[in-house]
């Protein structure tokens, strides 16, 4: 176990974390709840770049990072529609894909296929997380901007997902020859 793996465990771990404080009615819950999102989706970049730098990556990490990466936003998203603040349709779209694509993954896998992560799925996560954040927060952001920040970075963040979701399907048609047009 090295350091880049227990922060992906850590970020696991932060997930129901996240969700209690989000879920139950408690004062300022909801900012608590975005403060260890924060911690939270900051740990993934952090895990990364110690793995890279010292040559720490490892098969639990290949698999475990990116599913931690899933846990958390898939936690936010449907935390969200339940208390009302999105709509089901943009949970089921980013949710939706992170299920394509891991399967995509997958399947290119047993060819002995890697589909690396690319550009816009990491504008995607980006955005994902900047869009839930600030839903989170936002009460504090209304009050301050006098509008809905947060809807809008959402649908920012629904375009990314789509975006990024076709562009890995028609890169892995390519590579595993498939028609996938």
């Amino acid at each position: 176990m090295n350091l880049p793996n227990t922060l992906t465990i850590f970020r696991i771990i932060l997930v129901p974390v996240f969700m209690f404080f989000l879920l139950v009615k408690i004062p300022y819950g909801q900012y608590i709840a975005a403060a260890i999102f924060i911690i939270a989706a900051s740990t993934d970049g952090l895990d990364g770049y110690i793995a890279r730098k010292r040559k720490q990556i490892t098969n639990f990490g290949k698999i475990m990072d990116p599913l931690a990466d899933k846990l958390l936003v898939s936690a936010a998203l449907i935390s969200l529609v339940q208390l009302g603040k999105i709509a089901g349709w943009v949970a089921v779209i980013i949710i939706g894909r992170e299920f394509a694509v891991t399967g995509l993954r997958s399947v290119a896998a047993a060819e002995g296929i890697v589909i690396a992560a690319s550009k816009l799925g990491k504008y995607k996560t980006i955005s994902q997380i900047i869009a839930i954040v600030a839903i989170l927060i936002n009460e504090f952001i209304l009050n301050l901007l006098g509008f809905s920040l947060g809807q809008y970075l959402l649908y920012i963040a629904v375009f990314f997902t789509l975006y990024s979701g076709i562009d890995y399907f028609l890169k892995a048609g390519k590579l595993l020859k498939v028609g996938l047009k």
